[in-house]
């Protein structure tokens, strides 16, 4: 018979629907793992955290990996349960991470269909995808600009009104790092808007009308589908070299600027993996830029790969402190704004610092909710809100960038 998720005949001899937490969300972590906060003061407590490291399994959160590290900054690190009396004395930031996991789904039962305010599996955003894009063809159209490395589809949604001839544009991409479920609901939440505000808001209408905005609702597809169906915290791509055993690369430390130095690991192992060469990942192929992750509140610029600050530095930053100003207007939500480097520490290869440097005067990223309560895990009874104020900070540099165009 069939039931909705939460109610399911978890046992064969059942012939109707009963309540099953465990048919909700598969049990990711075998163990009651806990996510810890550390806060390094001197750089003896820097080396302790990075041969802690290298003595056990640790999942660094942020930063992303312990070569990052550095005195003064927070250290959310996700340790097992075996390792846990090494550790009893520090600050515990989440409890019991299956538990969180469980409770990412706050906002009722999960419906068999797509959900704006809901954590989609890759094969709904699928279907969305096709829905969406024939919803209205004057408005929307979809493009299949290549294949990941198990083969799924890459599909961009150009959003626009028809015009004869090319209109200037912004690219807009969610999902690069998989764990980052926030990423890729709100690249839903913006089609979303853009479609049934045009019309009727002037700004989306007037964006809409004199530019073109590509969305790529998921970059990296495998990993994301590999987040619902096997590990909920894995980062990387799913790519595979032979001779290796380790599986896939950070896509937002594979792309052709400052490639593989300053924050990026070689080992292919590493949660920041550069990957063999620059854009290596099938997924990192692309022209044009907003670029969406989480989590953090930051709202980052070029560059992050030198401490060297860009060429636009200043204007970077006046639209930065401009658009998390408009964030911060609907529910006070409080964005620090700065290059990527100086601000949070570096990290070579990632996307926009590539598009800085093809060109792309207005490159920026959003590190979305929260700053460590939940983490990865923000419930879903947060996605609209979240939503609703980044829409703000994005249409925000969307009109600077119409009124400056270059």
């Amino acid at each position: 018979m069939e039931c909705s998720l939460k109610f399911a005949p978890c046992n064969v001899n059942h012939n109707y629907c009963v309540y099953c937490p465990e048919c909700v969300i598969p049990p990711f972590f075998s163990t009651r793992e806990k996510v810890f906060r550390l806060k390094p003061v001197l750089d003896e407590h820097v080396t302790v955290i990075k041969d802690l490291a290298k003595s056990i399994e640790v999942d660094f959160w942020r930063p992303e990996s312990p070569e990052l590290l550095t005195i003064d900054i927070d250290v959310d690190i996700r340790v097992s349960a075996i390792y846990l009396d090494m550790l009893y004395t520090i600050l515990v930031l989440i409890e019991d991470l299956q538990t969180a996991v469980e409770a990412q789904a706050d906002s009722g039962p999960t419906p068999r269909t797509h959900s704006y305010t809901k954590y989609n599996s890759w094969d709904k955003i699928q279907s969305w995808i096709a829905s969406v894009s024939s919803s209205n063809p004057n408005l929307i159209s979809r493009q299949v600009i290549g294949n990941t490395y198990e083969g799924r589809p890459m599909n961009v949604l150009k959003l626009g009104k028809k015009s004869s001839s090319t209109k200037p544009a912004i690219f807009l991409d969610c999902g690069i790092h998989a764990r980052e479920w926030i990423s890729t609901a709100f690249c839903q939440w913006f089609v979303k808007e853009a479609l049934s505000t045009y019309g009727s808001d002037s700004q989306m209408t007037s964006l809409l009308d004199q530019m073109d905005v590509f969305v790529l609702p998921v970059f990296n597809i495998d990993g994301y589908d590999y987040t619902h169906k096997s590990n909920r915290m894995w980062r990387k791509t799913r790519s595979r070299r032979s001779g290796s055993s380790c599986i896939g690369a950070d896509p937002n430390r594979n792309f052709d600027a400052g490639w593989c130095s300053l924050g990026a690991s070689s080992n292919p192992c590493s949660d920041t993996f550069c990957g063999y060469t620059p854009e290596s990942e099938i997924e990192s192929i692309m022209k044009a830029y907003i670029t969406i992750h989480s989590y953090s509140q930051l709202l980052l610029f070029p560059y992050s790969y030198t401490y060297e600050l860009a060429a636009d530095h200043s204007e970077l930053l006046k639209v930065a402190e401009g658009a998390s100003a408009a964030l911060r207007s609907l529910y006070g939500t409080r964005y620090t704004s700065g290059p990527g480097a100086a601000t949070i520490y570096p990290a070579a290869g990632g996307s926009d610092d590539w598009a800085y440097d093809l060109g792309v005067k207005y490159s920026y990223t959003f590190e979305l909710r929260d700053t460590g309560r939940y983490g990865f895990l923000l419930p879903e009874s947060q996605i609209k809100p979240t939503c609703e104020e980044t829409m703000l900070a994005v249409k925000y540099i969307a009109a600077y960038v119409q009124k400056n165009l270059y």
